[in-house]
């Protein structure tokens, strides 16, 4: 397993990433809807893999909701940064970080446009539980 850390420009929100494989291995999947365009995002997963996400203040959080609106974004009120999007299934959930937050020395492959717009909602769901972190825990 390959560890990475990460977070917002605050420290509001921080996350821990372990990836099955190098980095460099990843190719950041750069959504082109305007909300991830405007943020400049760029999309990695590992369905595999194992995130964390530690809130300090859970006030200084938001999600937003765009597109088909079954994700959350995932952003930092304080210090506006956009961690990545959150997926609910139930009791499940799902989650993809903005590459853009993790801490410098990662290197990643380049990135790879997607234009999840193009989808149905049933369509980007499934994408999401096919690539998504599935191993997803949040803190408080």
């Amino acid at each position: 397993m390959h560890e990475l850390s990460g977070g917002c420009h605050c420290g509001n929100i921080v996350v821990h990433l372990r990836l099955n494989h190098t980095p460099d291995s990843y190719s950041p999947r750069a959504c082109d809807c305007g909300f991830c365009r405007k943020h400049g995002a760029a999309y990695l997963s590992d369905a595999q893999g194992a995130l964390a996400i530690q809130i300090t203040d859970q006030r200084e959080s938001a999600t937003y909701r765009q597109g088909s609106g079954a994700a959350e974004c995932l952003i930092c009120r304080k210090c506006g940064v956009l961690i990545g999007a959150l997926y609910r299934d139930g009791e499940k959930l799902y989650a993809t970080v903005n590459v853009k937050i993790i801490d410098a020395g990662a290197h990643f492959a380049a990135e790879q446009p997607v234009s999840p717009h193009k989808l149905s909602a049933a369509e980007k769901i499934q994408r999401w539980q096919q690539l998504w972190f599935r191993e997803v825990e949040v803190v408080s």
